[in-house]
């Protein structure tokens, strides 16, 4: 028998007979919804060829200061992946999480560091997910002038060719240039209340869990920024759970815990056949 067919198995096993359910994602979970993963430069100059003329990275495009200096920039990459987000429909991947959810009876909570609200869309509940790195859908002010966190229902129009937007969103407070709530690169102005108060919400969740049998699934999460990956070898550590990693390129983890060399939809679609 195949060693992945063996993996798949044992992780379908593990989450039946698991009382609660951790969900960790990281880009690759958006992957098979259409959504780029940014890996290394190639992947995002992919997604963004006008970044590779402009000799830009990741981290470069994703600088808080360019809400400062150049807010028609920053807001042509922001705006244009806030559009992109709002039109995407969430994979077949997610409904089956939830519905094994609710099948099974699972206590669950999702933990992400994506900002793109597809967890939100796909029908969770909002008060059993934690944005790690905030959430595109949400504003602040680029000061910040105050501890002010709104919905994001700016319509920022980006010219493709030039990346540039206009209509840039304004802080209601003292109409300075809006952001959105999302942990950049050398970010100090990220404003954390939304997303310590879901972490807060996790804490109180874990603690509930008491003796309860625990999986922790963690998708599409890379070692570039290891936060996801050492969160859930952490969760599974410290409450005697079982990781299962699903990964296409980077899924080793130790035993008893389990690897799925897998992109996120091929995996759950096998895993779904035997819960």
């Amino acid at each position: 028998m195949p060693e992945s067919h063996i993996s798949i198995e044992a992780a379908a096993s593990a989450i039946r007979q698991a009382d609660a359910l951790i969900i960790t994602a990281g880009a690759g979970m958006g992957v098979d919804s259409g959504l780029p993963d940014f890996r290394g430069p190639q992947g995002f100059w992919r997604a963004y060829p006008m970044y590779e003329q402009l000799g830009l990275h990741f981290e470069e495009a994703a600088n808080p200061r360019h809400f400062h200096d150049d807010p028609g920039f920053a807001w042509g990459f922001y705006g244009h992946r806030l559009n992109l987000y709002r039109k995407t429909v969430p994979h077949q991947g997610f409904a089956l999480l939830l519905e094994w959810a609710q099948r099974l009876a699972l206590e669950y909570f999702v933990v992400t560091s994506n900002v793109d609200g597809q967890f939100q869309t796909a029908g969770f509940d909002a008060r059993r997910i934690w944005e790690v790195h905030g959430s595109i859908h949400r504003l602040q002010c680029i000061q910040p002038c105050n501890t002010s966190i709104s919905a994001n229902n700016a319509d920022p129009v980006v010219d493709p060719d030039t990346m540039r937007a206009t209509r840039l969103p304004r802080c209601e407070s003292c109409g300075e240039v809006a952001r959105p709530n999302i942990l950049m690169f050398g970010d100090g102005d990220w404003l954390a209340d939304d997303s310590d108060r879901q972490r807060a919400r996790l804490e109180t969740f874990l603690h509930s869990l008491a003796a309860k049998r625990l999986v922790v699934l963690e998708i599409g999460a890379g070692t570039a920024l290891p936060t996801i990956r050492n969160l859930s070898e952490s969760i599974a550590r410290q409450f005697n759970g079982r990781c299962v990693r699903v990964n296409p390129r980077e899924s080793r983890i130790a035993s008893p815990h389990i690897s799925i060399s897998e992109a996120a939809l091929p995996a759950l679609l096998a895993m779904q056949k035997l819960i």
